[in-house]
């Protein structure tokens, strides 16, 4: 069973994730987000902080790192997180 992430779980990951690339960022105030529209539907949030970006893609429940320069990071598969962390629940 797929299971979508909820925002504040994937704000969590962004803050975490920003940190471990070098961003000062303490917690989810310091990061700016977008909510991304596409044909009147919601289709996902973008994350900006201290040079980094994310970019959460709904549809296909991904969540993509990329530097200042542009440069892809990570890429991490939020269905797959998700699941895996219920099911140890």
């Amino acid at each position: 069973m797929t299971v979508s992430p909820q925002p504040y779980e994937v704000i969590q990951l962004v803050v975490r994730t920003f940190r471990e690339f070098g961003g000062d960022v303490r917690e989810a105030w310091d990061v700016d987000q977008t909510i991304l529209v596409g044909g009147g539907s919601y289709r996902g949030r973008s994350y900006r902080a201290d040079g980094l970006m994310a970019m959460w893609l709904i549809d296909v429940g991904i969540i993509q790192f990329y530097s200042a320069e542009g440069d892809m990071l990570r890429t991490v598969n939020l269905f797959e997180r998700v699941e895996a962390q219920r099911i140890a629940a």
